[in-house]
Parts: C-alpha cells; structure tokens; sequence
C-alpha cells in the first residue's frame, strides 16, 4: 500500500510512530498540518478515488474518545461502547456506510491511546462500582477495520494490557481482515474476542471489494482459534438471493471446519441496510450492484431494509442452521433489528 500524501498534526512530528512511519512511506509526501480537522475532509472527495488516490493523516482524536454503541449492537443485557481510534478502511465493500458518512475516504489513525484507554477504564471501573460482576463491552471497528493496519499502527499491546487489568471489561476486534501477524505475538485473553465478518464466497466476492477471500477469512479464523483466542463471527450483512439457503450451509460447514461450533463465542446475523444517505451513494457508486434491485423499505429505525417478512424469513433460515450445525441458540443474537 501507498500513500500519495501523508498529513501529520505538527505536535506529533517527534513521536515514534510518526518517525516509523516516515521511514515506512519514504516516496510520500509529507505535510505537517495544525489538526486534522483542518485537511480531512474540508473539500468532499468522491468514495471511489481511494482506488487511484489515498492519503493518510496522523493525528490525535479529540471531544468523545469513547461513544455509546446503538441498541442491538451486541449480546442483549450487557452495556456496549465502541471506541474511535481509525477513521475509514482500506478495503471497498460496495454496501459499506463509510461511503455516505464522511467527506473523504481517505485514511486518518490516531495516536492517543493512552487518552483512549484512560476513558476506557474510567468507564469500565465506574461500571464495576455500580453493576458489580456485570460485563461491559468495548468494540473497536465501527469506523475501520480494526485489524487491517496494525502492523502500521502498533496498537494493540496497549489494548490487550489495558483489558487484562479489566477483567469485567470485555473487548472486541471487528475485522474482515487476515493481518493477524501483531495480534500472535500477544498472549490471548478470555476477555478478548477477534471478530470476523463472514460471507458466502460468491457474495464476498461480489460485495467485499479488495478484502482477503473468504478461505484466508477461514484460515486466519482456525490460527488464531488454535493459538487460544476468543472467536465472535458475524454474518452481516446477509443480502438476499436465490443461493441464500444453499450458500450459507455452505458457508456455516466451511466455518465447522475452522473451529468448533460449540466454541464461538457469538455469532451476528443481519441484513443488509443503509441510511437514506447512503443508500444514494450506494445507488451512486455501484449502480450494478445486484442487491440493489430488490424492493428496500424505510423500516423501524428510519434505515432502509427487506421489508419485515422478509427480513424475518432471512433471520429465521439461517439462524435454524446455525443451530442445526451446533451453535448455541443463546450465542446468536440479531444485529440492529427490532423486536
């Protein structure tokens, strides 16, 4: 991968990652900025120009470090936050909500973990005081993928070290990707839970733009499984077609054979949605898309969806086969669904 231009807040010019980095990207083209805010963003640059042209900024994330996650966003009965410490993801998921909610798919990480954690475990030990034994979740991911650039970002020790001193505290990676080679060199938690998202292969294919197949997917799932890392899966999102029932047997027999049913620590199910806004860069950008000539509602959330009955026959199919090839009914929750 390759930057053209590389934007860095200037009070950060002599942080080591910064100077990794640096030495990392030396073709690019460095500019020192006063804050991100200031570049990022500022002139709208069209979603699909990351194929041809992507940037880089480096700063610090300011104002709410760590945001309330919506409801069904998790395991029901358990808090759920999600932290930001990336915006944007170097895959292209056709159907992904990124393309409709900045200005620029350009690539922004933050450095300030040590913020980012400190308001972590303020949240988490707050919680404890009040809720004593009761979980809490911290997800990171909604804005990028959590583990696509980590062999750039260093991140992750700081994160496991934090969470194994939180021991009520749960954390969860959401990836898509196979760059495991940081996450090995760390000693697992049972509080730490790698999850992939999952498609049938001729979907993934379609939908899942630039991301590693579903067999690396896999194999990268039955490594870190061996290796004694917590697995989450979520299928999400499921979009509609005639293969639905047969692709995703497929899918869930090929997943058996990466890892035990029995020992996924919960599965995600849902179908494929947007904001009204993206569903029009969705129409923009990828205007063959297949899923796109199904009839979508404006359902219960104001997000566009199946309508219900359909929506509930996809939930219901490949929930039964779930549990058909030994999943837990109680580990399958359905994500950002009504009642």
């Amino acid at each position: 991968m390759m930057f053209e231009k590389i934007f860095i807040e200037e009070h950060l010019k002599s942080h080591p990652k910064v100077q990794e980095i640096q030495t990392r990207f030396p073709g690019s083209e460095f500019k020192f900025i006063k804050k991100v805010e200031d570049v990022f963003g500022r002139v709208k640059k069209p979603y699909l120009q990351k194929r041809t042209n992507l940037n880089l900024f480096i700063g610090e994330k300011k104002g709410q470090l760590v945001k309330p996650a919506p409801p069904a966003y998790g395991l029901s009965g358990e808090p759920h936050y999600y932290f930001v410490h990336a915006y944007n993801c170097i895959y292209e998921c056709n159907y992904c909500y990124l393309q409709g909610y900045f200005q620029s798919p350009d690539i922004v990480i933050f450095l300030n973990h040590q913020e980012i954690g400190d308001e972590i475990k303020r949240l988490a030990e707050e919680h404890e005081k009040n809720h004593p034994g009761e979980k809490i979740w911290f997800h990171a991911g909604e804005y990028s993928d959590s583990l696509a650039l980590t062999h750039l970002t260093g991140e992750l020790p700081h994160y496991f070290n934090l969470f194994k001193n939180l021991p009520n505290a749960y954390l969860e990676l959401r990836t898509k990707s196979v760059n495991i080679k940081e996450l090995i060199k760390l000693e697992p938690s049972a509080n730490i839970v790698v999850s992939f998202s999952l498609a049938p292969e001729h979907r993934a294919k379609m939908n899942d733009l630039k991301t590693p197949g579903l067999k690396a997917r896999l194999q990268a799932i039955g490594d870190l499984h061996e290796r004694g890392f917590p697995i989450g899966i979520h299928f999400d999102p499921i979009i509609y077609d005639d293969k639905l029932v047969e692709s995703y047997t497929d899918l869930i027999h090929q997943l058996s054979l990466a890892l035990p049913p029995e020992t996924i620590r919960y599965i995600s199910i849902g179908v494929v949605r947007f904001t009204k806004n993206v569903y029009h860069q969705v129409l923009k950008n990828y205007p063959d898309s297949d899923f796109l000539i199904d009839d979508f509602v404006k359902s219960f959330d104001n997000k566009i969806r199946y309508n219900r009955p359909t929506r509930m026959w996809i939930l219901g199919k490949v929930k039964s086969l779930l549990v058909e090839a030994g999943v837990p009914v109680e580990k399958i929750y359905e994500c950002m669904e009504d009642e």
